[in-house]
């Protein structure tokens, strides 16, 4: 700006002193250019920081409530897999009283991993969030209770062999001489209002002559049994043998009594992961073949 001044003060001819202005009027608007750009580069800047750090925070939070599992000899080079689950869905997946995620899902990923030889991070996100993450990208496969069903493969989803037969069943009290569904004509059955087993009773009720009793959850259902109010209840036979084994129940699971039922199924829904899918379905036939899938299962459920 001094040197303008000491300019405009030896200007003498008006069509100077006119030229001299219009140059000026342009060199500011050279500097007013100039500081714009180099605000927007300074924006840009500070975005891009901004981003580099939620993507650290991201990496963080998305590790809280998971564990990382690496098994095999393979390097710290070599691909960790990306394994979304729910947060709760006992006995499948929960936290147990020592604060460690654990459950069949858990067990079944553990031995598989270890089977295979490959590494793995599972990551406990819940139904929702597990499922988007997988869609997304985020995860590489799925294992969290998803029954497979077909409006999922028609979806996007991609299945393993399925790794447990889900059914409904009915339970009885200890000391019950029901051994079949016939034994309930003129008894009345519990249910638990909108679930698969209150559908399962209701199609049987008509055929066996038994009546059905709603409740609006599983503990007041098996009290109800337990007290002799009802002469059976249905319930989801994992969820059942688990509540029977972790509470102590005077309850049973009779044979015979369930549903035809539906597999649970490890998933992935980006064929880019097909390895993963492919490494599962050995494992899992592999752990079924030495034990170590009955092991995992009456670890949890019980004989």
């Amino acid at each position: 700006m001094e040197k303008s001044i000491y300019y405009y003060m030896d200007i003498k001819d008006g069509v100077k002193e006119y030229d001299y202005i219009v140059f000026c009027v342009n060199k500011l608007l050279h500097m007013e250019k100039e500081r714009i750009v180099m605000k927007k580069l300074l924006t840009s800047a500070l975005i891009g920081c901004m981003a580099l750090g939620l993507m650290a925070c991201g990496s963080d939070a998305g590790n809280t409530n998971s564990g990382t599992e690496s098994t095999g000899s393979a390097s710290s080079g070599d691909k960790v897999w990306v394994i979304a689950t729910d947060t709760v869905f006992r006995p499948f997946e929960f936290t147990n009283e020592n604060g460690e995620f654990v459950g069949i899902d858990v067990d079944i990923v553990a031995a598989i991993a270890e089977d295979q030889g490959f590494q793995y991070e599972l990551r406990s996100l819940g139904w929702d969030a597990a499922v988007a993450a997988v869609q997304a990208g985020q995860a590489d496969g799925l294992i969290a209770g998803a029954t497979i069903k077909q409006e999922r493969i028609d979806s996007g989803w991609i299945f393993s062999d399925g790794y447990y037969d889900a059914t409904q069943t009915f339970v009885l009290p200890n000391g019950s001489d029901i051994t079949g569904f016939a034994d309930l004509a003129g008894k009345n059955v519990a249910v638990k209002n909108g679930t698969a087993g209150m559908d399962f009773a209701n199609s049987l009720k008509d055929e066996y002559g038994f009546t059905v009793t709603v409740f609006e959850d599983s503990p007041t259902m098996y009290q109800d049994v337990i007290l002799g109010n009802s002469a059976a209840c249905v319930e989801d036979t994992p969820i059942m043998a688990d509540s029977i084994k972790t509470g102590g129940l005077a309850l049973y699971i009779p044979d015979g009594m369930e549903s035809e039922g539906a597999p649970y199924g490890f998933a992935i829904m980006n064929e880019s992961n097909q390895e993963l899918l492919d490494m599962f379905n050995k494992g899992l036939a592999n752990i079924r073949a030495n034990g170590k899938y009955d092991e995992i299962l009456n670890k949890y459920l019980g004989n």
